[in-house]
Parts: structure tokens; sequence; C-alpha cells
């Protein structure tokens, strides 16, 4: 056995880069453990091992008593003088043992120690050498496929691209390089550790980083994302430097940056938007080149409804109205979408009839009638079931909130 361990001893230290120490202290344990519970069952063991021949050396603890009752744990007072000099009864003697007699049971539990240990320690090598790169794009070469997923080699270690995390549409075969966002470390399961995407919506961006140096300088910033992955990604992007055009700087000359990025992806589709803090500018940028007409903006709701031409309709809506969903994702606004009438009253114009039908009621004002207007109160009728108190919610006064209910109760019981 000595010649096996000396063996496992410098492997482990060359190869694996294990502590021999380390390794001393796990197959000790092992051995001492296994020999417990099976032919030294009830001994307590001793069990040491020479770092550099690789030899064995056992010892049972026997306690010194005068009457043995079980010779297992037990020695005499007179044999023990054969082990220490002047032995006392309640003492501990070592009586050394056959290291072959710890049986075989004792030696495989050893060597599924040993490959515990290794699989520890790759674990634990895999977790300092790619914690620091969780969230960053790493690259790697496919080895083999298991059941959707693709296993793919990323240095040393062994990775997963799940089917779910992969882009639509691609395939891969073993031997072809892949670059992939390392999403997560998960040193829990037997599995590969290293868990990647190249579905996930950081994906897109560690490439803008990558390609686009004045986002890796900080110079242009991606305020927001919205991905369907391999269809299409929307990016907004602002500048801090006012020389700096932040669109420009993604697509690159001739479009060289962006293209790049598309080829990565397969062909996914990248638009790319200024950001604008006003969601009305905003709105019309990320619907380019469609033009959104008869905007109407709850701030409070963070709703957006708007008509646009009926040419426009496929455009803005997109396919599975897929483009209009990152549009909302981007902008984070729910978007309501109309298609403009022909002929139909243009958004100025309603409003005014609106005003026009609430002056009807004696004692609204224009003034009054644009505020009421604004909340949505467009006509007599839709008054029903509003009171005062509505009415000061939405920054009216009190004085000019009683005032209306009074004036439109007036108004209805005349109608009646």
């Amino acid at each position: 056995m000595s010649s096996e361990i000396l063996s496992v001893l410098e492997y482990m230290e060359k190869e694996k880069g294990i502590d021999r120490a380390d390794m001393i202290e796990t197959i000790s344990s092992a051995l001492k453990n296994a020999a417990q519970r099976s032919i030294n069952a009830g001994q307590e063991l001793r069990i040491e091992i020479n770092p550099k021949t690789g030899g064995v050396n056992a010892w049972v603890l026997l306690n010194v008593v005068e009457s043995v009752a079980d010779p297992r744990t037990e020695i005499h007072i007179e044999k023990a003088k054969q082990f220490m000099d002047e032995p006392r009864v309640g003492q501990f003697v070592e009586q050394e043992v056959d290291p072959s007699a710890l049986g075989r049971i004792a030696a495989q539990t050893a060597r599924q120690a040993i490959m515990q240990r290794i699989r520890q320690h790759e674990k634990e090598r895999i977790h300092e050498d790619f914690k620091d790169q969780v969230g960053q794009i790493v690259s790697g070469i496919v080895r083999r496929r298991e059941k959707g997923d693709l296993i793919i080699e990323v240095g040393k270690a062994e990775a997963i691209l799940m089917g779910r995390d992969k882009i639509p549409g691609e395939e891969y075969s073993p031997g072809e390089p892949i670059r992939c966002l390392l999403a997560d470390l998960d040193i829990a399961n037997r599995g590969p550790e290293l868990i990647l995407s190249r579905s996930h919506i950081r994906f897109v961006q560690r490439l803008f980083e990558t390609e686009v140096t004045e986002i890796k300088d900080g110079t242009v910033v991606i305020e927001n994302m919205a991905r369907e992955p391999g269809y299409r990604t929307k990016v907004a992007v602002t500048s801090r430097d006012p020389k700096v055009d932040p669109v420009g700087a993604c697509v690159g000359a001739r479009g060289a940056r962006v293209k790049s990025i598309v080829r990565e992806l397969g062909g996914e589709k990248i638009d790319i938007v200024r950001y604008y803090p006003d969601p009305l500018k905003f709105l019309e940028e990320s619907l380019k080149p469609v033009v959104p007409k008869n905007v109407q903006i709850d701030e409070k709701g963070k709703r957006i409804h708007f008509e646009i031409a009926e040419d426009d309709m496929s455009l803005a809506i997109g396919k599975r109205g897929q483009n209009a969903k990152l549009t909302s994702k981007l902008m984070g606004w729910r978007l309501s979408i109309a298609k403009e009438e022909a002929g139909a009253p243009g958004f100025e114009q309603r409003v005014e009839r609106a005003v026009q039908g609430l002056q009807q009621i004696e004692g609204i004002s224009t003034a009054l009638a644009d505020r009421l207007v604004a909340i949505g109160i467009n006509s007599p009728a839709a008054f029903e079931g509003v009171t005062a108190q509505d009415l000061m919610d939405a920054e009216f006064s009190e004085e000019d909130a009683n005032s209306i209910i009074a004036a439109v109760n007036e108004f209805h019981s005349r109608s009646a």
C-alpha cells in the first residue's frame, strides 16, 4: 500500500496542486473511519502516513485495567508494561498493529476519499479561477451534446450551455469554438459547475462593451436594453461627451462595430437609439421611422396611447407583436397603439370639442374645462360617480371642486 500511497501523493501534488499534507490527512482519516466501522469496530485508532515513503503505521489505543472485559479496547496493567513504564489504571497505551489488518473495506474507503478530495479540490480551483468572471464573456470549445445541452470546455473546467440558454436556431458541433456569458457558478451540483448563456441580455451588453471603446471607457452609456433572443435587441444609449454621437459610436465606421455583434449573435437584428428622459421624445426615437400621432401620456399609470398611420402598423408592431413589446420594455412604459382613422379629427380637435361640451354646464369656465379634459373628464356624462374629493385628489382646490360638482348636479337636474 505504501508505494500506491506515495504515487498518489506525488501525483496529487504535481498534477492537481493538492498539498501533500492535505492528502495525508484525508487518507489517514478515511482509513481510520473505515477500519473503526468494520473489523476494528469499537476500537480507537491512530494512523500515521510517512510523507516521504508513503508508509502507513497504525496503533490501537487500549485502556489500562486490572481486569480485562473487552480485549479489543482494554489491556491488563501487567501487559501494559510492555508499552510504557509504570502504567496506571485508566491510562491509555498504544499498541501497534499491522496496517494490512485494517481490511479491504478501509482501502476501498481510502480510494473513495481520494477521489472525493480530488473533486472537491477541482471545485475549489474552479471557484477560485472563475469567481471574478461571473457576468463576463468567456471562450471555450464545444465538446459534446447531452440531451439538447452543450458541454463546453472552458480552460481546464467543464461548463454547460443549456438548451434554454442558447439562441434559437443556433447549432454547434463538437470542436467548434464558442463565446458565452458566464451566467452563474454552481459548485454544489455534481455536474458542470460553470453555467453559460447566449440568450441572456447581458451577453449583448458585454459584446457592446468589447466592441465599442466609448462604452468601455464610460463616454457612452447604455441606459436600457430589451431583447428577444434570435429576433431583435433594442439598445438605448447616451453620451457624457456632447461631442460624441452615442449611436454613431456604437454603429462604428460603415457599421463595422454593430455588424461584428450581429455576426456573433447569428444575424439577430440590433436597433440602437438615442435615450431621452422625456417619454415623448424617447417614443419618437424608439419608433423611427414610424411617426406616432395624437400621443396621450399617462404619467401616473406609466402608459402612452398613440396612433400611427395604417401603412406603418405592421412595422411598428412587428412579427407576433415583438417590436412593440421590445419598445415597451426599452422605455419602461406600457404602450397602447391604435390605427389612425382617415378623416378622423386630430387630438387637438378632440380636446377642443370636449372643452366646448363641458362649457355647456353653467359655471364651468374654459380654464376649468381644460383641466377637467386633461384628467379624462371630457363630457357631462363622464362626471358619473365623480366626487368633489376625486377632483381635489386631481389638484383642484376645494372651492373649485365643490362648485364644479354643484354645477354638474344642477345641469343634470335641469336635463332630467
